[in-house]
């Protein structure tokens, strides 16, 4: 049985704003550790994360399952830095969701498919460090 990491973070923005962060090129490379993301944010579409981690250059992939401006994006992942083969089973499902909360926007992201607790943990802790830049990036905007 896999695991699932979640993270959540209020952000005193608008759902609108928001979603521009979470689909903007430039916005993105802003908080996700210079990462270049190419996609044209159809569903079905591929999408492609580029970047160098610790040195090393990386090319991670997967597909848009959902889009539904501005409120959920569901990708599939894949990582050959995993270390598992590209394959199917190899693939995560992230998603990130966004929900008006009377003051900003309480946004969401979940990873399945974490091979254990200490995984779904280690995710979780990356994904809070993510969305802490995100909210920089967007309070910084307004």
């Amino acid at each position: 049985m896999t695991e699932t990491a979640e993270a959540s973070i209020h952000v005193d923005a608008t759902p609108e704003a928001v979603w521009h962060a979470v689909t903007d090129p430039a916005a993105i490379a802003r908080y996700l550790y210079g990462t270049q993301v190419d996609t044209d944010w159809k569903q079905g579409s591929p999408i492609v994360y580029r970047g160098e981690w610790e040195g090393k250059p990386y090319e991670d992939k997967g597909v848009i399952l959902e889009i539904e401006p501005p409120t959920r994006l569901v990708t599939s992942y894949y990582s050959p830095l995993s270390g598992k083969p590209d394959e199917p089973a190899s693939y995560q499902n992230v998603a990130y969701s966004l929900a008006a909360d009377g003051t900003g926007t309480r946004v969401t992201i979940t990873q399945d498919g974490c091979a254990d607790r200490a995984e779904a943990e280690r995710m979780s802790g990356n994904w809070t460090m993510t969305l802490e830049g995100l909210r920089g990036v967007v309070e910084a905007g307004r």
